[in-house]
């Protein structure tokens, strides 16, 4: 990987589909930490590191608002994926379990524990 390509986020780390997405979910381990909840699973194939990302609309109505979060946790993501081991193929669930809007860097410091929280269980 080119150090242009080390922060990037293409389609290939975003989980996506029903079936990938309802056995994570269904079969994952979960954990939190003050504002933010997670789920992962470990693959069985070889693949990136994929992620999702869920701002609930019960606590923000407003679409501006939940988009807003979705980008911060996604760039906080980003910019620390490093912290995982490269092609552990672990499948990530982010949920935002917090009523107010959090600034970024309190965010990215949550997102930065649940990393090595799981690069420890890896």
């Amino acid at each position: 990987m080119t150090p242009s390509q080390a922060n990037t986020l293409p389609k290939e780390q975003r989980l996506h589909g029903k079936t990938k997405i309802s056995k994570l979910i269904s079969s994952g381990k979960w954990g939190s930490t003050e504002h933010l909840k997670y789920c992962w699973l470990k693959n069985s194939e070889a693949c990136p590191t994929r992620i999702m990302v869920s701002v609930s609309k019960k606590f923000f109505k407003r679409a501006v608002k939940r988009n807003l979060l979705k980008r911060r946790i996604r760039e906080a993501y980003r910019t620390q994926k490093d912290l995982l081991p490269e092609l552990c193929g672990i499948n990530i669930l982010f949920s935002y379990s917090c009523k107010d809007v959090l600034d970024y860097s309190i965010i990215r410091t949550e997102v930065a524990e649940i990393l090595s929280r799981l690069s420890k269980k890896l």
